[in-house]
């Protein structure tokens, strides 16, 4: 029985990058031995364990056969007869397909080594394009490593993969959640290249035209920090809201991503007006955005429009007028504005609307 750690653990450590989680392979073992150390079982398609102290993942080798469309139809088979070359061919690309021994020595029966050197994105075999998320995949890590390239011969089969129709076995959740784990890496745009390049993106995202001006505006909302919903707001910002709303719901997007994207598409030629708008058209749009019981999402919507707009986060800026004004409008008290109308419920609305206006024109 031998242990290795495999995969994204090393090929990190190898480019001195951060490592935070550990997979590891086990060659040479049964369940049964698996379980009598203390290690928990866990897994569903194939056996993998818990480790009783580190509760780090513990695979037994294992080798697959698709039997079906899709990145559910495989088999798996696991013995102790399997090798770690064995389970390694399985990978994706070469530089996912090594493994450190106990002893700290490298095993890279695939050139992994020499791919990262090379910056080179290569798949391991042809058992790349039995499953379709591995294009996603691959094109995440390249929004992670936007120095790296996909070699020819790699792109060559995504785009084949595409042709037979494989990517359209994808389910929404899983295009989703490699969608929202490339826009959160360093340069989300170099994620959009790659579906493209292989024709994969017209399939995914038909609505989304990948061009130069749209993925700076990706990319500076990575640059500015900025959370998953701005990321896919300044995405889709450029459509309909009807388009942003089927997108979101065809993709299975949580409600924040969605409610956040359809406010950037509808509001942000007002916001970027902001320098002109005068405190009546303000509390208007603050009203129009919920942006009283939900200053967050203003906000969010505001480094939206400045990633668009390519504008600096300056005092001077005009959407820069837009959170001094929202907290004027705040600081308006409007229990005591009700008080005033007891006699008059009905102008109560009005009366909160007109004093969040006059504190909107003083405060600016």
């Amino acid at each position: 029985m031998r242990t290795y750690v495999v995969g994204g653990a090393v090929r990190d450590a190898l480019l001195g990058r951060p490592v935070t989680d550990h997979d590891h392979v086990v060659v040479g073992a049964t369940p049964e031995q698996m379980v009598e150390q203390g290690f928990r079982p866990v897994g569903k398609d194939f056996p993998v364990f818990l480790h009783p102290e580190t509760q780090e993942e513990y695979a037994l080798a294992r080798t697959e056969r698709k039997t079906a469309p899709g990145y559910h139809g495989f088999v798996f088979h696991t013995s102790p007869e399997v090798t770690l070359e064995e389970d390694l061919v399985r990978r994706d690309l070469t530089i996912n397909a090594m493994a450190r021994a106990e002893d700290g020595s490298i095993v890279d029966p695939y050139g992994g080594q020499e791919d990262l050197r090379d910056r080179i994105f290569r798949h391991v075999s042809e058992a790349f394009a039995e499953d379709p998320v591995r294009i996603l995949r691959l094109a995440r890590f390249a929004a992670r490593f936007p120095d790296f390239r996909v070699h020819e011969s790699t792109n060559a089969l995504m785009r084949r993969m595409v042709a037979s129709g494989e990517v359209d076995a994808l389910v929404p959740e899983r295009v989703w959640q490699e969608l929202a784990r490339g826009l959160m890496e360093e340069q989300p745009s170099r994620m959009f290249a790659v579906l493209a390049d292989c024709g994969a993106l017209v399939r995914l995202l038909p609505e989304v035209d990948a061009d130069a001006s749209l993925m700076r505006m990706v990319d500076k909302t990575a640059g500015q920090g900025a959370p998953l919903e701005v990321r896919f707001g300044v995405l889709l910002h450029r459509l309909p809201q009807e388009e942003v709303l089927e997108v979101s719901r065809r993709l299975k997007a949580p409600n924040e991503c969605r409610d956040l994207a359809q406010l950037i598409a509808r509001e942000r030629g007002v916001v970027e007006q902001a320098g002109v708008l005068d405190a009546e058209a303000i509390v208007t749009l603050f009203e129009r955005s919920d942006a009283f019981r939900k200053p967050e999402r203003f906000g969010q919507m505001l480094l939206a429009a400045a990633c668009i707009t390519g504008e600096a986060q300056s005092p001077n800026a005009p959407p820069s007028r837009l959170p001094r004004a929202l907290a004027a409008a705040r600081a308006v008290n409007a229990g005591e504005v009700a008080a005033r109308c007891a006699g008059d419920k009905a102008r109560i609305p009005q009366a909160v609307h007109a004093a969040r206006v006059a504190a909107v024109a003083e405060g600016l």
